[in-house]
């Protein structure tokens, strides 16, 4: 039988604020050694033996970032397929529709293999293994979840509880534990029987369909009219299916846990020890790096006097500190984060407030990621905004027009094509051209190296959404969303 691995991306990441971001969410966080989350869980859900697809389910917003730190890995070529969603609604709709999904392409025994984008497994090895243990659970019938022995008593997870042995390596799930005290923790932990729930699945497709039918119809119902409505796109290597926005959002917003694992009888778990971490705040992150003399993990330039126990990171500006123990320091361009290491967790607080009082600074970073490249916010003031943009090579802007702002553009190096009203031409490195408000234009980057230019806004509203689209190579339009 075919293994499917399957992503699933989503989640803001709001306890790791302000590199993690609602439009840049944790998956894409670069850890020290320079690849991101969702890089790592790609890596190995593609190398495990016998898989030639990775599917993914992900929102439709953050595909192209998805596309782009998969391809830079993908030297095998294994197909990519994506099931896009237009808004969160758990793991449950996802799993559902990844199922349904899997079941028409590959057959009723196909393998699923959920895998959330987000955790970190040092140990790839002692993962391949269980997922080999897993795989022949599931071929019986199983639902197989992988539980982590615990090395310490974590209030954070929840538990799952082991009941008959099915073999050496297997047991049947007494019970799922919703987060315990830390009492409980402990007593969890010296007793031997509960294990941390990873929230990773292995299962054959028509048995996990069958016992959604029977524990959760009304839900399987919702995701299988959603993907009779959807919209699909096929090239070499890769599908996209956009799931429809209307039926998606008659599907309960609910877990798999609560949904189905939590009532079915079929529910085993695979203990293991793989070297796993949510990396679900900055306290975890410290954790992966080694501390000087005085316990300090310090990313970037920094100058420190009496200083202990304290993470920094600081990739552009130097950081000075003075007589300070066990705090979190997080600087990004646009927002600075300081916070007692103890009370990490509690990092969520300031990004749920930041949502609340519509600040930009819970969406979105100074550099916004394109599908066609990035932009940076260098300044911006009354009737005036300046960007920084790099648009890729042979990538290309819609079609678009401005009601309130006028733009000038100033390439700095390669080569531009330039749509302005009726006219056509290309503009060199130190060339450049204004825009008057209500003429159409587009910018395109012929060439094969990036195209690097500064953008000079002014008019009486700056704001993202004015944009008419007319034509988008990204399938923007008829949709007002945002370059």
């Amino acid at each position: 039988m075919q293994l499917i691995p399957c992503i699933i991306a989503g989640g803001a990441g709001t306890r790791l604020w302000p590199v993690s971001r609602e439009a840049m969410p944790k998956p894409f966080m670069r850890l020290p050694d320079g690849e991101s989350l969702l890089q790592k869980t790609f890596n190995r859900a593609s190398q495990l033996d016998g898989v030639e697809s990775v599917l993914t389910v992900t929102n439709r917003d953050v595909y192209f970032r998805t596309v782009d730190d998969y391809r830079l890995l993908n030297k095998r070529q294994r197909s990519l397929e994506f099931l896009l969603e237009p808004f969160g609604r758990n793991t449950a709709p996802a799993i559902a529709a990844a199922a349904l999904h899997v079941q028409a392409r590959y057959g009723d025994d196909a393998q699923l293999l959920i895998l959330p984008a987000d955790q970190l497994i040092t140990d790839v090895a002692a993962f391949e293994t269980a997922v080999q243990s897993a795989r022949k659970l599931a071929d019986q019938g199983w639902l197989v979840t992988f539980g982590l022995v615990p090395s310490r008593a974590e209030t954070g997870f929840g538990y799952i509880e082991k009941g008959q042995a099915l073999s050496s390596e297997a047991y049947q799930v007494a019970r799922f534990v919703e987060k315990p005290d830390a009492v409980t923790a402990q007593n969890y932990v010296e007793g031997g029987l509960h294990l941390w729930n990873a929230g990773m699945f292995c299962m054959r497709v028509d048995v996990l369909l069958a016992e959604l039918e029977s524990h959760a119809p009304a839900l399987l119902a919702a995701v299988r009219q959603c993907l009779a409505q959807c919209t699909s796109k096929e090239g070499r290597n890769e599908l996209q299916i956009e799931l429809d926005s209307t039926s998606f959002a008659l599907a309960p917003d609910i877990s798999i846990d609560y949904a189905l694992m939590e009532r079915s009888q079929k529910v085993a778990v695979v203990p293991c020890e793989m070297g796993w971490s949510d990396i679900g705040s900055w306290q975890a992150i410290r954790e992966l790096s080694a501390a000087d003399e005085n316990g300090n993990r310090c990313n970037g330039e920094v100058v420190l006097h009496d200083v202990t126990n304290c993470y920094i990171d600081s990739k552009k500006r130097l950081v000075g500190a003075v007589g300070l123990d066990n705090l979190i320091i997080i600087d990004t361009p646009d927002a600075l984060l300081i916070a007692d290491a103890n009370r990490s967790q509690e990092v969520k607080v300031i990004a749920q407030e930041l949502k609340r009082q519509g600040h930009p600074a819970y969406l979105l970073h100074n550099t916004v990621t394109r599908p066609w490249g990035t932009y940076t916010v260098l300044e911006e003031g009354k009737r005036f905004k300046i960007k920084r943009i790099v648009v890729k090579p042979q990538a290309s802007l819609s079609l678009q027009m401005h009601h309130h702002r006028s733009e000038h553009w100033i390439v700095v190096s390669g080569m531009a094509r330039v749509t302005n009203g009726e006219d056509e031409f290309m503009l060199d490195t130190n060339e450049s051209t204004f825009i008057k408000p209500g003429h159409t234009h587009r910018l395109v980057n012929p060439g094969v190296i990036d195209l690097v230019m500064i953008e000079v806004q002014s008019g009486e509203y700056l704001g993202e959404d004015d944009i008419v689209r007319f034509t988008d190579v990204y399938g923007r339009v008829p949709e007002a969303a945002k370059i």
